[in-house]
């Protein structure tokens, strides 16, 4: 057997192209056998699928054919963001030129751990977190910004760095944070989080200042901006406000929305971001990446001083004195991917109108969608969207009745749902982040649930 190709190299583009057509048809024939946003049949009817295209997963002897066999197997079988009635979560349908550029660095495989193994990535990587960073903290000098895996690692680096700066910390967040932050603050052994109730979804300043005056010791307060089950945001200058007052320090969970910043329209959502201390942002929700590519922007950038390690084979300090990088600060993590290169492209192609015009259709189609709900007789409707999350549920029925229609939707493959408890109910989630959605695929969704609800 010969040798198989490299994708880089003298003989790499050679070896891609005709992949890159096998893999585009496997694409489009998966697709095509899907016929909808999601593979019907539940979860033994896919498994049975997949199991029969995959056969033998380690033969004696290579299947040549295995490329397109398992990529169109893995296309029947998804869950398509792209497709309109997919809108259960914050999974977002990925840009072409996004996609593409993520090709470009699968080719070339850097690492960023050390600079000798990507000189060009580790110079674009700090060229766009400072521009990022500038964004979330306009005006301020030295920000910076750290890539993340998404949201849960940038709110992890966000408590350990706070616990780092201030000599131990402990966590102060509305009920309504992200399950991630807990999370954290359990992985790094910090004290148990203060959790503040949220009754309207939102964190309380008045609730938070009550909380911070009967804790003491060092603070660190997460706020929300784009709660994952409504798409909330917090009074982020209120709550600025109170922990200045307290001396707290300050992050804002800004997976959801922070993409706001780019859309002219909608910026004023975020009034207060600015006043963090560190912000996590997730562009692979509303920036349209594939996943994963996340942020977290850092007001101090000594901060990341607590990151700092050494080891010889990366960044021996003769070759840090002689003017070689030193990356191993950058991340928790050694191995990373140039997940900035995706980032980079698009921010570049795009600009800021063609983000920003991106942001407002898909919450623009939210708000049009709400509409419909809000109008119709057999459906009722939470609360008109914040961003672009709606919440809804088919009027006069159970909360059993309304899980048991998103699970006959799944299994029937004609739409996915979310599902999210507001006001001690449960309500169908529709979180709209394809803009190319138009209102016709709208009013489609809400008669395929309605023609899903049992009588």
């Amino acid at each position: 057997m010969s040798t198989p190709p490299l994708a880089s190299g003298p003989q790499g583009l050679g070896a891609l192209r005709p992949l890159l057509d096998t893999v585009l048809d496997a694409l489009d024939e998966g697709r095509r056998a899907r016929g909808g946003p999601m593979p019907a049949g539940g979860p033994d009817a896919v498994a049975a699928r997949l199991a029969a295209a995959a056969g033998d997963v380690l033969p004696d002897h290579g299947d040549p054919d295995a490329l397109r066999t398992l990529v169109r197997a893995l296309a029947e079988g998804a869950a398509d963001p792209a497709e309109p009635l997919c809108v259960a979560h914050l999974h977002c349908p990925p840009l072409a030129v996004a996609t593409a550029a993520d090709l470009a660095a699968s080719v070339l495989n850097p690492s960023l751990d050390s600079w000798d193994q990507a000189p060009a990535a580790s110079a674009l990587e700090g060229l766009v977190t400072r521009a990022l960073a500038a964004e979330v903290h306009p005006g301020r000098q030295g920000g910076d910004a750290l890539v993340t895996t998404g949201g849960t690692e940038a709110n992890q680096l966000a408590l350990l760095l706070a616990r780092e700066a201030l000599g131990g910390v402990r966590l102060v967040c509305g009920a309504n944070a992200h399950h991630s932050l807990t999370r954290a603050a359990w992985l790094l052994g910090l004290p148990d989080p203060v959790v503040v109730p949220a009754p309207a979804g939102t964190l309380d300043p008045a609730a938070l200042d009550d909380a911070l005056k009967s804790v003491t010791g060092p603070h660190l307060v997460a706020a929300t901006a784009g709660t994952t089950d409504a798409g909330l945001i917090d009074p982020l200058g209120e709550i600025a406000a109170v922990c200045s007052a307290h001396g707290a320090r300050l992050h804002i969970d800004a997976a959801y929305g922070g993409p706001l910043l780019f859309s002219d329209r909608r910026r004023f959502l975020l009034d207060g971001l600015d006043a963090a201390h560190t912000v996590t942002l997730d562009l692979h929700k509303l920036g349209w990446q594939p996943v994963a590519v996340g942020l977290l922007a850092v007001r101090e950038p000594g901060d990341l001083t607590a990151l700092h390690q050494q080891a010889d084979y990366l960044n021996a300090d003769d070759d840090t004195e002689a003017g070689l990088p030193d990356l191993l600060g950058r991340s928790l993590r050694t191995t990373r991917r140039p997940d900035i290169l995706k980032v980079a492209v698009t921010l570049r192609t795009l600009g800021r109108s063609g983000l920003g015009a991106l942001v407002d259709q898909v919450c623009d189609r939210a708000q049009e969608f709400a509409g419909l709900v809000a109008a119709h007789p057999a459906f009722e409707l939470y609360d008109r969207p914040t961003i672009s999350t709606v919440l809804f549920r088919p009027a006069h029925v159970t909360d059993e009745a309304v899980a048991a229609v998103r699970r006959r939707l799944l299994t029937d493959g004609r739409a996915v749902l979310g599902r999210a408890r507001a006001d001690g109910r449960v309500w169908l989630k529709a979180t709209l982040l394809n803009p190319h959605t138009r209102p016709d695929d709208l009013a489609a969704l809400l008669r395929t649930v309605e023609g899903h609800t049992a009588p």
